[in-house]
């Protein structure tokens, strides 16, 4: 079987290690690169983070470090929800530094995009990286053959009232990425808040392997009030659509980035019935089958040996 070549624009981050276990112990999935951006914690942390998970399970995808600050607007992390390094909770191995580019992200971006004939990119932090490059080197888009985005919501928000994190941290980088004409699906806030892993699930991980003790470590450290209702799998769900486009519902649209406002700078405005009369630039996800979900989340954490 052909491997989707793929790269990952993250911010690790709990929920990024898990997205990034599932896609480099997938059969289906060849991952060329981990590009770090600023987002959960700064760029410093969530290199050393990327590191540390890559080393943790043997690999040897390079990883680059990108973008320390957003675009325009001002810096804040989400150290309050991943904690001050983003990953406490387990004792990770000293990271091998041999696997960090000595390019910049978007530099060797550019470098194994071009490389190939066809590549996925898949952003899963915000989205300062991935605009910084279409806006360097355009050329890089006929080698793309679609972006996949965890970002947005169709509904509220979880930064602003109504702003997802990631696209909230840097607005002016997230238009310009639906600006560009790529292919792009959408999977949102409201995704994640469907795709769930219940307290069943969860205790499994203890018996999966040392991947499973880590992830129920960081989860416990972070969310272990949330362990009886259920883990919201966020990053996750963006890998899930790679792999598994039959868990979700969809919809073509036309989505906009609101980029001012205390209350809607960073909202993704997703025009589902065609008020603005433009022509789609999205697949949005709509829904996904939560059983489903849960199903693949924990057969492909099984496979992270």
């Amino acid at each position: 079987m052909t491997k989707e070549k793929i790269i990952i624009d993250t911010d690790p981050g709990i929920d990024d290690a898990v997205a990034l276990g599932i896609a480099l112990f997938s059969d289906a999935l060849d991952v060329k690169l981990i590009s770090t951006v600023a987002g959960n914690v700064s760029l410093e942390k969530v290199t050393t983070n990327a590191l540390k998970l890559v080393t943790f399970w043997g690999k040897k995808t390079p990883v680059a470090k990108g973008a320390v600050k957003p675009l325009i607007a001002e810096f804040a992390d989400a150290s309050n929800v991943h904690g001050k390094s983003g990953m406490d909770g387990f004792d990770f191995p000293e990271p091998d530094m041999s696997l960090l580019s000595e390019k910049h992200a978007v530099e060797k971006m550019r470098e194994v995009i071009m490389a190939e004939d066809k590549i996925t990119v898949v952003a899963i932090g915000p989205l300062t990286n991935v605009a910084l490059l279409f806006s360097l080197y355009p050329e890089v888009k006929t080698h793309i053959s679609r972006l996949i985005i965890m970002g947005g919501s169709l509904t509220r928000g979880n930064k602003g009232v109504m702003s997802e994190f990631n696209f909230a941290t840097d607005p002016h980088a997230a238009k310009i990425v639906f600006d560009a004409g790529l292919p792009i699906a959408m999977v949102g806030l409201d995704i994640g808040w469907q795709a769930t892993v219940l307290p069943e699930n969860t205790e499994k991980l203890l018996s999966m392997g040392k991947t499973g003790e880590m992830v129920h470590a960081l989860f416990k450290k972070y969310r272990s009030g949330t362990f009886a209702t259920g883990l919201r799998m966020y990053d996750a769900c963006a890998i899930a659509y790679v792999l598994r486009p039959d868990m979700f519902k969809t919809a073509e649209a036309f989505v906009d980035i609101e980029l001012a406002g205390s209350l809607t700078a960073g909202c993704s405005v997703v025009d589902l019935k065609g008020y603005l009369h433009k022509d789609a630039n999205a697949t949005v996800c709509t829904d996904i089958d939560p059983a489903a979900f849960r199903t693949w989340f924990t057969d492909s954490l099984a496979k992270c040996i």
